[in-house]
């Protein structure tokens, strides 16, 4: 099957996404991107973040900056500011697989990190956005 995204399809862009299985299918199917599939899913609400709009995440060896942006974006309604708390890889030991399962990696970030030391990550809350970046 020959995938194609179909936002790009309508706005006039190149859609081709590749081949999918069943490779011996000439039908088009239809999905989405990586620029659109973004935009979608930044557009929804957050479960683990409810009301906020902009969450701040600052890496977590830089304790100033997390509460210097803690400081001032605590008047800021939407927005909230927290470390970062990963600390790696959460697999115990490297195994080879002989097929990853995973097409994607869950834990890939919704925001771009900076060189400041924090990735912005935006909430769609069904209005406009009260800090805009």
């Amino acid at each position: 099957m020959r995938a194609i995204c179909a936002w790009c399809q309508s706005e006039g862009r190149p859609a081709d996404l590749g081949q999918r299985e069943p490779f011996d299918d000439t039908s088009e199917t239809h999905g989405l991107c990586q620029r659109h599939l973004a935009q979608l899913l930044g557009g929804l609400p957050s479960r683990s973040f409810p009301g906020v709009q902009l969450l701040i995440v600052v890496t977590s060896g830089d304790r100033s900056l997390y509460e210097y942006l803690t400081g001032v974006m605590a008047e800021v309604g939407g927005v909230q500011v927290i470390r970062e708390r990963r600390q790696g890889e959460r697999r115990r030991e490297y195994r080879s697989v002989s097929t990853e399962r995973r097409l994607v990696d869950r834990r890939r970030h919704r925001g771009i990190t900076h060189g400041m030391g924090c990735a912005f990550v935006r909430f769609g809350q069904g209005s406009e956005p009260a800090l805009k970046l």
